[in-house]
């Protein structure tokens, strides 16, 4: 039992012995491990030391460099921004500068026109003051206030509005008659186009003879602008209807017919019809007829055994063939007194050419009866006087017609002998010479205006086309110039029907390339 005790006991201090040697084992081992672990971790931390210094100064070095380069940046764009800054107070020092001379001229100006003003207002104060005066003055002369005076005009204006609103129910009420008269007046104008006298036809209508119908519409243009053109331009009337292979030129004047005729023949001759070519051919077809003219008068002193005349009358002679006198042709008129004047002086004893040249010029004053006021007597007189002819010849024109004492057998040779010219049957009818003064009438009318530049009575003098000025009379004023026309020709002028007034109003620019 002992044995056993002493047994356990060793077993038991064996055990405690190993427990303890192996704790002293494990102990010493674990502080090696400790010792080693804190030797590694020292190494760690040096060596993390030394990582996070070398991290820390690129990361300083870097952080400088991106700081130096912001600064640059920084820098740049502050000057840049001083720069701008630099410009832009230049910009408004200018622009103050630019203000400051505006302000001192606008502070002129102000001055100025504060003086104008008062100018103006002193000036104004004396009109009103003279206006006053003056309205004074036309209250105590006419004896009427100015109440009273417009009165007296509203009651005028009333009136008038009266009879305009009169003269519009006849109109009605003759388009009404005339269209209930249908029948009566289809059978009067048969019998007055059978009863026209030939002669009218053949002093006052031109036909042209056209290549074909086609043509017609050529004439025409475009929207009428053609036909337009060469009436505007001629004075002529244009006739286009159903006649066959012609266009009639109808116009009281001449002269204006003869140009219309021949630049219309040039026209179809060339082909080329428009506004720009039309007015070039009536140009050309002016001085042709000047030309012909001139040639007419030289034959007429060729044809009488006259001359030594001034080549200005000649000229003027020319121009009476296209002239007539009650139906007359004045240059063959002129020929036939000049050729009885000499018969006469031959048969009495007297000087044959002075009978001659006294007949052959005695209506030279109707050539520009209608450029020049007065007589055609007086006209003729004073230009022979001017082309210093002889007195006696002077003496003839004048006294042919009885206004002066002829003081020459010639002269009074020369009154017999027109007066023999024009009583002969079939020499004069006096309806177309009342018809031709009443269309020179019409003209005379419508020229008396001022704005007016030119006009034509056409339309056998149903209708004066009036050509104003455009820089004196506006759209406006045209329509009130219409109205004062058609006025004066209801009361100074007597006429079948009525005269239609048409105011054209045209500007022209015309500029060349070179």
């Amino acid at each position: 039992m002992k044995k056993i005790v002493v047994t356990i006991a060793v077993f038991v201090i064996a055990a405690v012995l190993g427990c303890v040697g192996g704790y002293t084992a494990r102990k010493q081992t674990a502080e090696k491990q400790i010792g080693s672990a804190e030797e590694e971790a020292r190494r760690i931390v040096d060596d993390a030391r030394e990582k996070s210094q070398a991290e820390k100064k690129a990361a300083v070095l870097e952080a400088k460099e991106e700081i130096h380069q912001m600064r640059q940046e920084l820098d740049k764009d502050t000057k840049e921004r001083r720069n701008e800054l630099s410009r832009q107070e230049r910009r408004v020092v200018q622009k103050e500068e630019n203000l400051d001379r505006k302000m001192d001229s606008l502070e002129k100006k102000e001055v100025m026109l504060s003086k104008k003003e008062t100018r103006l207002n002193e000036s104004q104060a004396r009109l009103d003051e003279m206006q006053a005066r003056e309205d004074a003055e036309l209250e105590r002369i006419a004896a009427l206030s100015r109440e009273e005076a417009r009165t007296i005009l509203m009651n005028e204006v009333e009136e008038e509005l009266k009879r305009d609103k009169a003269v519009k129910i006849k109109e009605y009420e003759a388009q009404i008659k005339d269209e209930a008269d249908k029948k009566a007046r289809d059978i009067i104008s048969m019998a007055i186009q059978r009863s026209a006298a030939d002669h009218v036809a053949e002093t006052t209508v031109t036909v042209v003879n056209l290549p074909s119908d086609d043509m017609k519409g050529r004439i025409i243009g475009r929207e009428g602008r053609n036909i337009r053109t060469l009436e505007m331009l001629t004075g002529i009337d244009l006739i286009i209807d159903d006649t066959p292979e012609a266009v009639l030129l109808s116009g009281f004047d001449s002269v204006r017919r003869e140009v219309a005729r021949v630049a219309l023949e040039r026209l179809i001759s060339d082909g080329r019809i428009h506004p720009a070519r039309i007015e070039e051919m009536v140009e050309k077809a002016q001085r042709e007829v000047e030309s012909r003219m001139k040639e007419n008068g030289e034959q007429a002193t060729f044809k009488v055994g006259v001359h030594g005349i001034h080549p200005e009358l000649v000229k003027l002679l020319g121009r009476l063939k296209y002239r007539t006198s009650y139906g007359q042709n004045v240059l063959n008129h002129s020929i036939e007194v000049a050729t009885l004047a000499g018969i006469m002086a031959s048969e009495l004893g007297v000087d044959v050419n002075l009978a001659k040249r006294a007949g052959l010029l005695h209506d030279i004053g109707k050539a520009v009866d209608h450029e020049v006021e007065g007589p055609h007597v007086t006209i003729g007189a004073d230009l022979a006087k001017r082309y210093r002819e002889n007195k006696n010849v002077v003496n003839a024109i004048a006294a042919h017609h009885g206004d002066v004492e002829p003081l020459t057998v010639e002269a009074v040779l020369v009154a017999a002998a027109d007066a023999v010219s024009a009583a002969r049957p079939g020499a004069r009818r006096e309806s177309l010479e009342m018809y031709l003064k009443r269309l020179k009438m019409l003209e005379d009318i419508a020229e008396s205006f001022e704005g007016v530049e030119r006009c034509f009575a056409i339309q056998a003098g149903r209708e004066v086309r009036v050509m104003v000025k455009p820089d004196k009379v506006d759209d406006l004023e045209a329509v009130t110039l219409a109205h004062e026309i058609v006025k004066k020709i209801e009361k100074d002028l007597d006429y079948p029907g009525q005269v239609k007034a048409t105011i054209i109003r045209e500007t022209r620019v015309v500029d060349y390339a070179k």
